[in-house]
């Protein structure tokens, strides 16, 4: 019964970075899903899949697991860079590519 302890990254479908702040505790499958053959749909006898924690800090997720005896693996996130942009950057005079307008 592993968990992994993460910050999701942020949605594809939003700019914004809302729910990517928090920490998430998510235990991995402990079998495999099978397929019902009549319907197609996917089911698991693992409850464990079904149990996702948010953690304001990497600190308390790892508190959470320790206390609780559950043995974790830590994914440090990946940070993007940040690129700071202006529009009036693409008039200025001294620009390094050529203008294309």
């Amino acid at each position: 019964m592993l968990a992994r302890i993460y910050r999701p990254a942020k949605t594809a479908m939003q700019s914004g970075k809302a729910k990517a702040r928090d920490w998430r505790l998510e235990f991995e499958p402990a079998s495999a899903r099978t397929i019902d053959p009549l319907m197609g749909w996917t089911s698991s006898s693992d409850m464990n899949g079904q149990v996702r924690l948010t953690f304001e800090s990497k600190e308390e997720a790892v508190d959470y697991a320790e206390r609780h005896g559950i043995p974790f693996r830590l994914h440090e996130p990946n940070e993007a860079p940040v690129i700071i942009k202006a529009y009036a950057d693409n008039f200025a005079t001294n620009r390094k590519q050529s203008w294309t307008h």
